[in-house]
């Protein structure tokens, strides 16, 4: 094992896809479970507070950076088991082993291409998007348990996974440290196209499409959007989306949808858009929500704008700073608040602030 090497005043803006915030105090990019321990021990015995870091691609520093131990993830490796099981490092890329599962005909998250981030960093928030959650594939979790430093596995139930929640961010926020997921996926399987997006794409074909097709026609969505990481695109300077689609009881649909009405943005005869979950609520769409309240796609204030594709988007300028970020959501959150009466949720992890 090549020894353990610390950054110090590691600038924190090279390591997020929105390129701001100020500098770790202590950075380490542990490519094995054992320098992550040898890490944490070392954080443990300085008194060093520490955060957990993937690709950056779902995290807001703060202008101030971060006083302790940035600990980055970076650990390669994906081990087939069963004829539908894989087993990916935390440091995996997650497109690259969406696009492994793929070629392999396994279904389950194809849906979820095109995601910026790591494997490891999926679990926590439950990532999903067009019908598919990584919850409803992810049979357990190798994590590191920061409480006694032993390493075990996770069962999905053990995981707590909710819509855009697990107990990763919630109840165990700063307990385990995930090293690797195991998946359990379709051979085969015939993929998701529930989503509208999807409908459409594939509408008046007589057979479904496979996986891999599936996966292709996700990836041009996301591009249509400015939600595929691109270097060469300046709208890619952004941690996708910012804010969560919220969830809202039945109660809540019918007075937002009477409020929208008195506004004049839905007629008698509409409804808001959205769908019935499982469990008896409306998830209605947050980029709905922001653009009646009159923010539009391109929206700006200083070095932070909408996205001009995607109204979820909050993109950074070369000279922007996290607390523009952070004010200019707030903004959005804001009117939308005055508007709906909805406190939308923001779905980057904010650090430092």
């Amino acid at each position: 094992m090549p020894p353990l090497t610390i950054t110090e005043n590691a600038p924190l803006a090279h390591y997020t896809t929105l390129g701001v915030g100020g500098p770790a105090r202590h950075l380490v990019e542990a490519v094995s479970e054992e320098q992550a321990l040898e890490a944490l021990d070392r954080a443990s015995s300085e008194g060093w507070p520490v955060f957990i870091l993937g690709s950056g691609s779902n995290v807001l520093f703060a202008d101030a950076g971060f006083p302790g131990l940035v600990l980055r993830i970076a650990t390669r490796g994906i081990v087939a088991g069963d004829s539908n099981r894989l087993t990916a490092a935390a440091g995996e890329e997650w497109d690259a082993f969406v696009r492994l599962s793929v070629r392999r005909e396994l279904a389950g998250i194809e849906c979820l291409s095109g995601i910026p981030g790591t494997v490891g960093a999926t679990p926590i928030q439950n990532v999903g998007a067009y019908g598919e959650e990584v919850g409803d594939t992810i049979r357990s979790v190798r994590v590191l348990d920061r409480k006694d430093g032993t390493i075990r596995d996770l069962s999905n139930p053990d995981c707590g996974f909710r819509y855009r929640s697990s107990v990763f961010c919630t109840s165990e926020r700063e307990r385990y440290v995930i090293l690797a997921v195991t998946f359990e996926l379709e051979p085969e399987g015939l993929p998701s196209v529930t989503y509208p997006d999807l409908e459409s794409f594939f509408s008046g074909r007589a057979a479904p499409p496979s996986p891999w097709e599936v996966r292709q026609a996700v990836l041009l969505i996301r591009q249509s959007k400015g939600m595929l990481l691109d270097p060469t695109d300046p709208e890619s300077r952004t941690a996708g989306s910012f804010f969560k689609n919220p969830v809202i009881s039945e109660e809540t649909l019918r007075d937002t949808e009477a409020a929208a009405r008195r506004l004049g943005l839905l007629a008698e005869s509409q409804g808001l858009p959205g769908f019935k979950t499982a469990a008896g609520d409306y998830k209605i769409p947050a980029a709905w929500l922001i653009e009646r309240t009159g923010i539009k796609k391109g929206f700006s204030t200083g070095h932070v704008s909408i996205s001009s594709r995607h109204a979820l988007a909050i993109v950074t300028r070369p000279g922007g700073t996290a607390a523009e970020v952070l004010e200019f959501a707030q903004q959005v959150r804001g009117r939308v608040q005055s508007v709906f009466g909805i406190a939308l949720e923001l779905e980057p992890v904010c650090v430092g602030f």
